[in-house]
């Protein structure tokens, strides 16, 4: 393996076989946070992602273990506190896979929390250029929600998906 560039979050590496992707400088991972309120209503997240030039909707989630040792489920509920303003009891590890195995060696940990209690806004870091709504949407309207953020132009990330799947 060989590091052909390094940025300020990323590392360009290229295998022997000239096989290119993608790793992240610091982090253990990314989580990805399947939260429903006792209103029956999932948490959703919504913001500006530069590299597809829009907006993205999406499940709540980030790295975690980028400020060192942490586990999935602290990141989880730093990241859902950070990003909704709720945070959780409990939570359970659903399952762990690729992002996107053909251009870089990032897993997400996908995670269901329990037991959610509203403590703050939500919206993300300002500091960090964080601009996110937060969207809480009944579980019986996710579909049609989905569906007319899409007919809006708003992308949605896969991992709504995938976490649509462990609801059903």
């Amino acid at each position: 393996m060989k590091v052909t560039k390094t940025g300020k979050f990323l590392l360009m590496v290229e295998e022997e076989d000239g096989w290119e992707y993608v790793e992240r400088r610091s982090g253990a991972g990314v989580v990805a946070v399947v939260a429903v309120t006792k209103a029956a209503n999932l948490l959703l997240v919504e913001q500006y992602r530069v590299p597809v030039g829009g907006r993205v909707l999406s499940l709540p989630a980030g790295i975690y273990g980028d400020h060192g040792a942490e586990l999935p489920e602290s990141g989880a509920l730093r990241e859902l506190e950070e990003e909704t303003g709720y945070t959780f009891g409990r939570s359970e590890i659903l399952v762990e896979c690729p992002s996107s195995a053909g251009l870089t060696s990032e897993k997400v940990t996908y995670l269901r929390a329990y037991d959610l209690e509203k403590v703050g806004d939500g919206g993300g870091e300002a500091e960090e250029g964080e601009d996110i709504e937060v969207h809480e949407v009944p579980l019986d309207l996710v579909g049609r929600f989905v569906r007319e953020k899409q007919e809006g132009g708003v992308l949605v990330e896969a991992n709504l998906y995938v976490g649509l799947s462990f609801l059903s």
